[in-house]
């Protein structure tokens, strides 16, 4: 049977792969777990505070109850907590590896990253470049999910970003992964598209812990036709030479103002009328919602997630509100 290692965010998945692991991203599996709020209250029973970041509590949890056995931690360029999180798991007796995105976004600098990351796991860049190459169909049916969702209007934002968010792990099994997401398009092709008066919205920022945002949405005349994040995981944006570049071009965990240059061609490409920035509460990246509206040029509703459910009254009551004045400036 092969090892499952779980993973913290998104990570060179085609280095476990090559190893004959078998990888888990524990976000997944904490929010759709059903119990995700007594997945929460077992962190802070062991200890953990309750201002600190949900994820970080779900994401502990979850390997302790699943029974993951060996976690890699990204260390720079995702969480600023997750350094801290390994070392409470390996006073659980949980083998912890670290991987991070270097600080300098180069070539060189994430060449020198990846090959470590390849000699922990006893693998060589050939090894690893043949999964990166069997992996590029699914990553083309990706992107092709992504053109039906904003080009042909046939795939809904909560059907965009639950496909492309599970493209971190690949449900630890690419082939059935692959089988599945063929019969999805097959199914979503043959259907009728979105009204074309809806109001166009892009979500940019961690993936939701908040479960109904995309439905909310759409209850109230508007779809999500981008998700930043999530097609960032998908690594679909491009045909690339080799698994560095690939890599090179994962924008998340590098500087925002490189992000906001995708986000801009994405607003201008896909024709979108305003953007939801979600931030989670006590996370760092929150403070970039500064930047982010100062440079946008279209409407912005910053959405603050803490505990993971439906959205509140609050929650509610301003997306509806600011979906009210898109519908008013769009007539």
């Amino acid at each position: 049977m092969k090892e499952k290692i779980g993973i913290t965010t998104t990570v060179p998945v085609e280095v476990l792969l090559a190893a004959g692991k078998t990888p888990v991203d524990l976000n997944n599996i904490f929010v759709t777990s059903g119990k995700a709020k007594e997945i929460i209250e077992r962190a802070e029973l062991d200890g953990f505070p309750r201002n600190i970041c949900a994820w970080i509590k779900g994401l502990y949890s979850t390997a302790v109850v699943y029974g993951i056995d060996r976690i890699i931690g990204v260390t720079e360029g995702d969480c600023s907590n997750t350094k801290s999180l390994l070392e409470v798991w390996q006073s659980k007796g949980i083998s912890t590896v670290d991987f991070g995105f270097p600080g300098k976004r180069t070539r060189e600098a994430v060449k020198s990253e990846l090959d470590s990351f390849m000699e922990k796991f006893s693998v060589i860049l050939e090894e690893v470049e043949s999964v990166r190459k069997s992996l590029s169909s699914i990553r083309s049916k990706l992107s092709e999910l992504d053109r039906l969702t904003w080009e042909e209007n046939k795939v809904s934002g909560f059907e965009n970003h639950l496909w492309q968010v599970s493209s971190s792990d690949f449900n630890g099994d690419p082939e059935s992964f692959s089988k599945e997401l063929d019969e999805f398009l097959e199914e979503a092709k043959c259907r009728e598209p979105y009204p074309k008066n809806e109001i166009r919205l892009g979500y940019i920022g961690v993936p939701p812990i908040i479960d109904d945002i995309y439905s909310l949405a759409e209850s109230n005349g508007a779809r999500v036709v981008y998700n930043e994040v999530q097609r960032e995981f998908t690594m679909a944006k491009s045909e690339y030479p080799d698994i560095y570049e690939m890599y090179l071009d994962f924008n998340y965990p590098y500087d925002l103002d490189t992000r906001l240059g995708e986000i801009e061609k994405q607003i201008e490409e896909r024709k979108l009328d305003g953007i939801i920035h979600y931030t989670q509460s006590f996370c760092h990246r929150g403070i970039e919602d500064i930047v982010i509206k100062s440079r946008l040029k279209l409407p912005v509703l910053t959405i603050e997630g803490d505990l993971p459910g439906m959205a509140d009254a609050r929650t509610k009551l301003r997306l509806e509100s600011f979906l009210d004045m898109m519908m008013d400036l769009k007539e």
